[in-house]
């Protein structure tokens, strides 16, 4: 009998794992759950199989941060970025942050991640019947302070009103516009293999600082969200390495959903080292604590990029310059080994797959 007569080889495990998860995109569920609203698989189905195809378009299609538009009519070619986005983070306000700014800073965030700096936001507030005056006066200011931080006008916007019980207080969505840097080209097909994950601070602050300010951990945990613009230290970034192949802020479903997307976009393997990964020592507690893993806790102030290999060195101290990157350290690469696998190089050793989740362990954190 052959050594492996028995047992499927390793390169025959990891190809019935990736065709199972190439499947064609199908929507099995009748109603909408939580799961569809949290960043993994259920969300991806979602958008894959029910959005996507009504609105299919080049400019759509790539799923990226933000689209990216070509204006004819300009001289120098110029691209506009364009992105939209809700939150419905409850509570209100937590350490470290509040809706107001959160919403700023995570629109100005996916136009970072496509290399543009903010021009203007539009707000449209959803409000429930009961919701106190003074405490919408806070939400506004904490808009109107986080958008002159970023230099990005508050130009237009709605206002609804919807029936008590309806809408938790308050919901804000926001549309954020800026122009492209004319030397950035940021998508996953530009990703090669060896090239370099940087990382630009530690993992997971912003989801366990929501889960303390619920009440969900019976501690006295001194977490604070780390909800910041990035759109400077992007650009610092881009001024040290044209070349940054790929950008992304690790939202919902954390930096294990970034990196199952980018692995799936660019047909390659993503190797994390576990022992790289910067994680504060209070968030570390908390996941192990409650069987969490701090890759899937979302961020609202960090920005995973894909550098080559050779100019990660200068990423890094790019990202450290800024006060939003200082704890940026490189936690990863790119493979041609296991394509559409995300794999963690553990501290023993070993490796282990790290998938989508279907849902989200901690739901309504944006």
């Amino acid at each position: 009998m052959a050594p492996n007569d028995d047992f499927e080889t390793r390169e025959a495990v990891l190809a019935r794992i990736e065709s199972w998860r190439r499947r064609p995109p199908k929507m099995s569920d009748e109603t909408i759950t939580m799961a569809h609203g949290a960043g993994g698989r259920a969300s991806r189905s979602l958008i894959e199989a029910v959005i996507r195809p009504a609105f299919s378009n080049p400019a759509l299609d790539g799923l990226n941060d933000a689209a990216v538009l070509d204006i004819a009519d300009t001289a120098d070619g110029r691209r506009l970025a364009v992105t939209t986005d809700a939150f419905v983070v409850t509570p209100r306000r937590f350490n470290g942050g509040a809706i107001g700014d959160l919403a700023v800073n995570g629109t100005i965030n996916d136009l970072a991640a496509m290399g543009a700096e903010p021009l203007a936001l539009t707000v449209s507030l959803v409000l429930e019947e009961g919701l106190p005056v003074q405490e919408l006066r806070e939400i506004v200011d904490d808009v109107a302070r986080a958008a002159a931080a970023a230099g990005a006008a508050v130009v237009t916007g709605d206002t609804k009103v919807v029936e008590r019980g309806a809408a938790d207080g308050c919901y804000i969505t926001t549309t954020g516009v800026g122009f492209v840097r004319p030397d950035s080209r940021l998508d996953a097909a530009s990703v090669q293999p060896a090239d370099a994950l940087v990382l630009s601070g530690a993992i997971g602050d912003h989801g366990v600082a929501v889960m303390v300010a619920r009440g969900d951990l019976a501690v006295a945990a001194d977490v604070a969200s780390d909800t910041a613009p990035l759109h400077e230290l992007v650009s610092a970034l881009l001024d040290a390495v044209p070349e940054t192949r790929w950008l992304r802020d690790p939202t919902r479903g954390g930096v294990a959903s970034a990196c199952n997307e980018l692995a799936a976009d660019c047909g390659l393997g993503v190797e994390l080292d576990e022992r790289a990964l910067p994680v504060n020592s209070t968030v570390a507690g908390a996941c192990e604590m409650l069987g969490l893993d701090p890759l899937y806790i979302a961020n609202e102030g960090k920005m995973l990029a894909v550098v080559p290999a050779e100019a990660a060195p200068e990423a890094v101290r790019a990202m450290q310059s800024c006060e939003a990157g200082t704890e940026a350290c490189v936690v990863g690469s790119v493979t041609e080994s296991h394509p559409g696998l995300v794999l963690v190089r553990t501290g023993f050793g070993g490796a282990r797959i790290v998938d989508m989740l279907v849902g989200d362990p901690l739901p309504r954190i944006c």
